[in-house]
């Protein structure tokens, strides 16, 4: 093990390791409730995604710390699950309703381009194309999102429709007049509700107290407060402490589906988040860990982790969840002294053990996972300090990346609106030379810029 991991070149022990590798675990297991609540919004079953979730953090993180050395763990990630069930249940009363298997086969498609990618070295090429501002401005707008999607599943967050001259059909959707309608607060009475807010305070007290896992044990107080009020959740499905594996959505796929209009979209919109969230979540941990002191050899980690993330991605879509990636929470293992990947396999086996604990994550209540959500935001929206507002080209761009995610309730919306933007702005500050400096456009911004807008006049808006 000492030599397999080089665990003394590394200056650490195999008790560290471990120790680093279920804190990771601890940090991250909230995923477990959350990814299947969500995912099965969407028409999945709730077992199945479970299944799915454990086995794929616990097979991709192994596989990180086997053939990478790297103590990174990996697991269905927070925001494109959200988008992922969010564009399948927009989709349902349209002319092409997009089904739980054209969802996951989309993820898988995004994962093959991701791989080729990364192969190509594109993937690295599309990374420096894009201004630093845009890329913070991504992580900020997908927290936004998040938390929307959490405020909304809760009941905090509620919209009241109050139509003057417009009839709304049940399973459809109709553009109401501006004035009819108010997002407002839902009722504090509504045990979801109150129950979300005292999940969003013992979370919120825990990270002010630096307790690690806070999201997790945040989720288990909100769901033993929810059991003593007698407000957990009733399954439709039963879940057993033995695995059953037939329920296992395994090559879930309808690649005719993926030809229908607005899945494309969806493709391209998995592949791009994905690029940059995993990037920074890689080069952040890497350096957290110290390897990029050696900037060579840490490009070279790097690049293997991202290989091993990319097959994630469509090892994921074939177990039956959305998109595997990195984990920002790795940092919390990485913290404890984790080096090595020891550390990943650690976690990996932890959350291969959980596959037999779905009875106790079916309690876990919606208003848990929604504070979890909620709060996840505010992790993402730390970002914004990175973006530069004092320079307009910079800074109207990342605002509309910003805003337009969470209020179009479509990230692709944001990135599509933040890069057409940065082009007609730095082209004019460069034309003009008001600004008193040249702009870098990227070749791959101008082709980005281009597909955007045909993609807006001959497809729609999605």
């Amino acid at each position: 093990m000492e030599r397999f991991f080089k665990l003394k070149e590394n200056g650490t022990t195999i008790r560290t390791e471990i120790m680093a590798g279920l804190t990771t675990f601890m940090t991250m297991a909230y995923i477990l409730a959350v990814n299947p609540s969500i995912l099965s919004a969407s028409g999945l079953s709730w077992t199945a995604v479970f299944l799915a979730t454990a086995l794929a953090a616990g097979i991709f993180t192994i596989a990180m710390g086997l053939f990478v050395n790297f103590p990174v763990a990996l697991a269905p990630g927070m925001g494109l699950n959200a988008y992922f069930a969010a564009t399948i249940i927009a989709s349902q009363g349209t002319g092409n309703p997009i089904s739980p298997a054209m969802g996951l086969t989309a993820v898988f498609i995004s994962g093959i381009i991701f791989l080729i990618l990364t192969v190509t070295q594109i993937r690295q090429m599309l990374i420096t194309a894009v201004p630093d501002s845009l890329k913070h401005a991504i992580t900020v707008g997908i927290g936004l999102f998040i938390a929307v999607v959490g405020l909304k599943n809760s009941g905090i967050m509620t919209i009241a429709a109050e139509t003057a001259v417009t009839d709304v059909e049940k399973g459809t959707f109709t553009n109401l007049l501006s004035f009819e309608t108010v997002i407002h607060m839902g009722d504090i009475h509504n045990p979801s509700v109150y129950l979300t807010i005292l999940g969003l305070l013992l979370i919120a007290v825990l990270m002010v107290l630096r307790v690690p896992a806070a999201f997790l044990w945040g989720i288990l107080g909100t769901t033993l407060v929810a059991w003593l009020t007698g407000n957990l959740p009733t399954m439709a499905e039963n879940p057993t402490w033995l695995p059953d594996f037939g329920e296992l959505n395994f090559w879930h796929f309808d690649f005719a589906g993926v030809m229908q209009v607005g899945l494309i979209t969806v493709v391209l919109t998995f592949t791009f988040v994905e690029l940059f969230d995993t990037f920074g979540t890689l080069v952040g941990t890497a350096n957290r860990a110290g390897f990029m002191k050696n900037p060579e050899e840490g490009k070279k980690r790097v690049g293997k982790a991202m290989f091993v993330d990319a097959v994630g991605v469509s090892g994921g879509a074939m177990l039956g969840t959305s998109t595997v990636t990195a984990f920002v929470e790795s940092s919390s293992g990485i913290a404890q002294g984790g080096r090595t990947g020891l550390t990943a396999v650690t976690t990996g086996i932890c959350f291969l053990l959980s596959i037999f604990l779905a009875p106790l994550v079916a309690l876990i209540p919606g208003s848990a996972t929604a504070a979890a959500l909620i709060l996840v935001g505010l992790l993402m929206m730390q970002s914004v300090k990175e973006i530069d507002f004092q320079d307009m080209v910079y800074a109207v761009p990342s605002f509309f990346i910003i805003i337009m995610m969470p209020f179009t309730y479509n990230i692709a919306n944001g990135i599509s609106f933040g890069i057409v933007s940065y082009v007609l702005l730095a082209l004019l500050a460069n034309l003009t030379g008001k600004a008193g400096k040249k702009y870098n456009i990227h070749p791959l911004m101008w082709i980005l810029a281009l597909l955007i807008v045909l993609r807006y006049l001959y497809l729609g808006a999605g």
